[in-house]
């Protein structure tokens, strides 16, 4: 009985594995499609528009941005229950994108300062979001466990 039980949770933990993993490489390639969209589109503000690097980069990441949402939302972290809280996900979006602007903002600028390239300040700045955002993405924005109010 023991033997079948252990049987039982070892299939469970390695469903759970391979879940994780569809979900990190899904992750991993809408976050590349994020980057090379708003990079295209920064590079098009920044060298043909000849736009501020705070306005290039604001561009660019709405076009990142909208991007990402539709993948994460729809593809990564797709939860049916996430529907019934719609605006509560895109406020949690909204709000931890808002955060991702300013620190991305200060890593490019910062870089720029002691003369790095912002095309190549996107890519070092791209290396922190890819993890940071992935926990935030899955445990707050589109958390899989169902988001539980208190009655008022």
């Amino acid at each position: 009985m023991n033997q079948t039980k252990s049987q039982s949770q070892r299939l469970i933990q390695k469903k759970k594995n391979r879940r994780t993993t569809k979900q990190i490489v899904e992750y991993l390639v809408s976050g590349g499609a994020y980057f090379w969209s708003g990079y295209l589109a920064f590079f098009i503000f920044y060298q043909w528009l000849h736009w501020t690097l705070f306005w290039a980069k604001i561009g660019a990441d709405l076009v990142g941005w909208i991007v990402n949402y539709i993948l994460q939302r729809y593809w990564v972290f797709n939860n049916p229950e996430l529907s019934k809280h719609k605006t509560d996900v895109t406020g949690r979006y909204l709000v931890i994108t808002a955060i991702d602007f300013l620190i991305d903002y200060i890593i490019v600028r910062q870089l720029n300062v002691v003369g790095i390239s912002p095309y190549i300040g996107q890519f070092v700045s791209s290396g922190f979001f890819t993890v940071w955002n992935y926990f935030w993405y899955k445990y707050w924005v589109f958390p899989t466990k169902k988001t539980t109010r208190k009655p008022a």
